[in-house]
């Protein structure tokens, strides 16, 4: 009887950052791998930082396709709503076929929904809220896709423990090793309701002193840094262009148009997937 296998999907937050072992990260994923099972098992990361929805279906999942996983998570979205090129219509389609493709094999996809970045790098309302309503609108896919597949979900957006500055590193994006033990500990409890997972759960508490103050500062001023600047000239120039839409309609007493516009957008990308599922064959008898 080979091992039970496992196979992690999506951005930095999946690939570890945040988590330093050595000069690797390590992350909630691998952690959790540790508790799936008594015997070690088998356990791929494909998860790569700065990735997007696009980059989880073309090129993440045909190589988890190929392991044919027991559990696999698909953890992803918030880098789709960093990017001038956002669009709620190709998010839902993307991971619609990426659920579809894992649940096909038999596997049991993990998902969560989470927290917006705007909230968590403390920007100004007006940048802010725009980042926050994609991120909602990502949220509320994932729900209803994850309902949709019959998927293990994790609720990670707007819980208490996510207010906690110890769970979070030192650029406010990524959790710190407490963070991801968190996220790994939380998965394993919805996994062994389920009777997926049959090992022991991840410690809650850390293996490694927290980074010092110093130390957490280098970082945001040379790899942090870094991180910033990518993003930066890409989003900028768009958050600026919706920051000054949001201050419009504030100043018109008009915001809640824009929530209203995000809502619909949501319901018209869920309403089309459902169309394209009616319209798709039935498979074949056995």
């Amino acid at each position: 009887m080979r091992p039970l296998s496992f196979v992690s999907l999506g951005d930095s937050l999946t690939e570890g950052v945040g988590d330093p072992v050595g000069k690797v990260w390590r992350g909630w994923a691998a952690l959790l791998a540790d508790g799936l099972s008594v015997e070690p098992a088998q356990f791929t990361n494909l998860a790569v930082s700065g990735a997007q929805t696009r980059d989880v279906l073309e090129r993440q999942l045909p190589a988890a396709l190929d392991l044919r996983p027991d559990v696999a998570s698909v953890v992803i979205g918030v880098n789709d709503t960093l990017r001038c090129t956002f669009d709620i219509h190709a998010v839902a389609e993307r991971l619609d076929k990426v659920y579809a493709a894992l649940a096909a094999q038999g596997t049991v996809i993990l998902t969560a929904c989470l927290p917006d970045p705007g909230s968590m790098l403390r920007l100004p309302g007006s940048l802010a809220r725009p980042l926050a309503r994609r991120q909602r609108a990502v949220n509320a896919v994932v729900h209803a896709l994850s309902e949709r597949y019959g998927v293990v979900h994790l609720h990670a957006a707007e819980e208490d423990w996510i207010q906690d500055r110890a769970i979070w590193s030192a650029d406010r994006l990524h959790p710190s090793e407490r963070g991801h033990r968190e996220l790994a500990l939380r998965f394993h409890g919805l996994l062994a309701g389920a009777g997926v997972a049959k090992g022991f759960a991840p410690s809650r508490e850390p293996e490694f002193a927290a980074p010092t103050k110093s130390a957490s500062l280098l970082w945001l001023a040379t790899a942090g840094t870094a991180w910033v600047i990518r993003r930066c000239t890409d989003l900028l120039p768009n958050l600026l262009t919706l920051a000054v839409d949001e201050m419009r309609h504030r100043a018109r007493g008009t915001s809640a148009k824009l929530d209203l516009r995000a809502a619909h957008a949501v319901s018209a990308a869920l309403a089309a997937l459902s169309m394209e599922l009616d319209q798709r064959p039935e498979p074949d008898a056995a």
